[in-house]
């Protein structure tokens, strides 16, 4: 077996979307790296979902409008360049020696913003240094720069986490309640690993015949509750988005206990395989939080009219996950930089050709439903 190929140098003029980069990446990976970053849960129907659910969706240019405008939008209080976040992915450095330092440099570069995981392979305060650092260098703020939060066991491992990130500079908490019972992940390599839980416990449930499998157990005692958001919400003043919220009644419960934002996701077609993509979910949950609060779309998006298409059905912005590992392992920070550049352009296009400028005219009367369904 051949030793995975060294990051690019320079980006060569063949790599012009996010598919190059994936068609690419397994060549630059470990195949167990590989295979981490591209799986999903059971039979990989939402997985495929996710992606099936933008194809479905057909586009409805506006004929010889004015295209004054711009991608820039405001969300919570901030500004962002373009409605494109980098989303929370675990241990960049599977991907590339610098890891998460790469990409919080690009995402600064690029005047866009990215949530951190917990499970990051790069502590959060080096993170978070490194995009100021980079931002500095370029003479400007930094892009929004937000923490995403795996409530530990014990809550007062919780609240360590969560007083780094105010301490460090980040500008929100994103509690993901959607993850504490996913499978158990690849066996991480030496230099790999979970730095920001040093010293924390890490529970696991292993079964044993006529024993206890999951329910019952301290794993599934271990799961975010509401209780939890309502202690998250005492002890943080930052904004707090809630990620992996699927039910439009838990939706709007989220609002009430205090949620800013919500993330709109099914975790990657990673946790619980049968789900609806992220595209479908977001028009129910818009439904039942009439406006309330921002919500955001995670899973699937691998083009400018992905993105066009999830605006128009109700998401402020999207996140890019698994896109990010692809573009940092071909070609590492600059490989990231490029791929943003590439999904902000072709969003520009599109909004361009469908005669909507801005963000608030990418309504749902742009889209119609291809082959009659």
């Amino acid at each position: 077996m051949s030793a995975p190929l060294p990051p690019l140098a320079a980006i060569p003029p063949d790599l012009r979307t996010l598919s190059d980069y994936e068609r690419r990446a397994e060549a630059h990976l470990t195949p167990e790296a590989w295979r981490h970053i591209q799986e999903g849960a059971g039979r990989e129907i939402t997985l495929a979902e996710n992606r099936s659910a933008f194809d479905r969706i057909g586009l409805l240019p506006r004929a010889m409008a004015d295209l004054t405008g711009s991608t820039e939008i405001g969300l919570l209080g901030r500004r962002h360049a373009s409605p494109i976040l980098l989303a929370p992915i675990a241990y960049q450095r599977l991907a590339h020696p610098e890891g998460e330092l790469a990409c919080v440099r690009a995402a600064m570069a690029l005047d866009t913003g990215m949530v951190v995981s917990t499970l990051s392979s790069v502590p959060l305060e080096d993170i978070a240094a490194a995009g100021q650092g980079m931002a500095r260098e370029l003479g400007r703020a930094p892009a929004p720069l937000w923490f995403q939060l795996y409530l530990q066991p014990e809550r007062e491992h919780s609240l360590q986490l969560v007083r780094r990130a105010e301490e460090a500079g980040y500008e929100a908490i994103v509690l993901t309640v959607d993850a504490a019972l996913k499978p158990a992940g690849m066996t991480l390599p030496a230099g790999v690993e979970a730095v920001n839980l040093a010293g924390m416990p890490r529970p696991r449930q292993t079964s044993v015949p006529g024993g206890r499998i999951l329910l019952g157990t301290p794993l599934t005692d271990a799961a975010p509750g509401w209780d939890d958001l309502a202690w998250l919400r005492e002890a943080t003043s930052l904004p707090i988005l809630v990620k992996g919220l699927v039910l439009g009644e838990d939706a709007a419960r989220a609002v009430d206990e205090g949620a800013d934002a919500l993330i709109v996701s099914n975790h990657g077609g990673r946790v619980l395989d049968g789900l609806p993509s992220a595209l479908e979910l977001i028009q129910s949950v818009a439904e039942a939080t009439q406006g309330r609060v921002p919500l955001l779309l995670d899973g699937g998006v691998r083009m400018g009219t992905d993105l066009a298409k999830a605006l128009a059905l109700g998401a402020a912005a999207v996140l890019v996950g698994r896109p990010q590992m692809h573009a940092l392992a071909v070609a590492g920070m600059p490989g990231v930089a490029h791929m943003i550049h590439v999904l902000r352009t072709e969003l520009e296009a599109a909004m361009a050709q469908l005669g909507c400028p801005r963000r608030d005219l990418l309504t749902p009367d742009r889209l119609v439903m291809l082959g009659g369904r």
